[in-house]
Parts: structure tokens; sequence; C-alpha cells
């Protein structure tokens, strides 16, 4: 019964992290004023500003100026109410479930903002950490398993930025390797980290069989490591029991 309402919230949530994700990049403050049309400027009403359905209604474009509206705002609301509503449905009404939506919703931004800017920001990544850090001390995890995972994490993506000398990844994959490691814990990151591998050569295969993509061509590698993250937060121990019984 629970779960439809977890989900509208979550398409609550969503709404406000589109708002986050777009004054990012313009150097808005996401609590600054309400939301406006990026093209005519004009103050968006309540009734047009409802998750999902007002994008329905409206055909998809402003009702003043008749601009398009991106599909991200859709995409946003929806992928965070099924978030939201797959944690729950994981594990209850639970303070791992509150905590763990909490991370999903950085994640995230950070998905999406390096999808379509190629660039990771301190100004996402170093408040999560602390977010991490408390949330993850709530939740049972030790201090030395965090700041293992955060070393590990981060210290795995900074070799790699050192022997590439900065061609195959950038600065803010470190921060969000150490993000990982302090959302995650040790064990789960190495899940994660080879998760995010698998995703990303299979993502990356077809665009190079296809030629869109050449093996030079730069790929925003922060999507796969936070949708890696996500899929550790709920099968995280039976994938790691998995592989171990795997290579055993």
């Amino acid at each position: 019964m629970l779960s439809p309402v977890i989900f509208v919230f979550g398409l609550m949530v969503g709404s406000f992290l589109n708002v986050v994700i777009v004054r990012l990049a313009t150097g808005e403050s996401p609590l600054g004023s309400r939301s406006r049309c990026p093209r005519c400027r004009q103050t968006i009403a309540w009734y047009d500003n409802i998750p999902l359905v007002s994008f329905v209604l409206l055909g998809r474009r402003c009702r003043r100026c008749r601009a398009p509206i991106a599909w991200q705002y859709p995409l946003v609301e929806l992928a965070t109410g099924a978030v939201f509503a797959l944690l729950f449905w994981r594990f209850g009404l639970t303070l791992d479930a509150f905590i763990l939506a909490v991370f999903s919703c950085f994640l995230i931004i950070i998905f999406v903002y390096d999808w379509r800017h190629s660039l990771i920001l301190d100004v996402v990544t170093v408040p999560a950490m602390a977010v991490a850090v408390v949330g993850n001390l709530l939740r049972g995890f030790t201090w030395s398993d965090l700041l293992l995972g955060a070393v590990i994490g981060g210290g795995f993506f900074a070799a790699q930025f050192l022997v590439s000398r900065g061609r195959w990844i950038g600065g803010g994959d470190i921060r969000l390797g150490s993000l990982m490691g302090l959302m995650l814990g040790l064990q789960q990151l190495l899940v994660a980290g080879l998760l995010a591998y698998v995703v990303g050569a299979a993502a990356a295969l077809p665009l190079l069989v296809s030629g869109r993509k050449q093996l030079a061509s730069p790929m925003p590698f922060g999507t796969f490591l936070t949708a890696a993250t996500f899929i550790t937060f709920l099968c995280g121990p039976p994938l790691l029991s998995w592989y171990l019984q795997f290579i055993a």
C-alpha cells in the first residue's frame, strides 16, 4: 500500500533534483526562486509544475512561449520515483532505506550532470561525502571500513589519472571513487567497481562497433559508476557472494 505513496514522493523529490541539476549549470541557487521557463523566463505556475502530469498535459511545451520541455524533466522524476520505490520495497520503512534514498539523490544529480556536461562537480561530491560518513555511521559502519573504502576508491582512480596523465579519467572521477567507498564500504565498493566496468563495456561496445564512438572518444564514466553504486545498494551482498563462489 505504501509503494505508490513512496513513488509519488520520489516524483516530487525528482522535480527538485531537476532544479538542482539545471541551476548547477547556470550558477543559480536551487532555493533562490521559483522555476522558470529557460526560454521566455516566465515563472512556471504550480499547476504546470506537477511531476510527470504537467509534462503530458502541456504536450511537452511551455504554456506561454511553446518552447519544448526537455525530456530530462520527466525522466529524472520517473527515475527518482522508481529508485525510492525500489529502496523501500527492498528494505521497508527503515533507516537504511531512508539513508540510501538520500545517497541516491546525490547519485542521480551526478549521473545526469555527467551525462549532459561530462563533468563531476566537487560542489556535489564533497557535501555527499560528509552525508555518506554520517549516514553510514548511523547504519553501523565502522570508521575503518569507510576510510579504507574512500582511500581505495579514490586511489584506484587517482592511479589511472596519473598513469594516463588525465586522458582516461578526470579529477572528478577520483572524488567520485572516494564517495563510492564512503557510501558502500570496502567490500561493496569492489562489487560496484566491477559492475561499473562491465556495464561501461556493454554500453560502449555497440557504439564502437557502429562507428559512433572511437576508442579515444571520451565517455561519461561517472554515469556508470553511479548506476553501479545504486545497483550495489539493492543487491550488493548476493552479488558479492556469487562472485566469491564463482572464483573459488
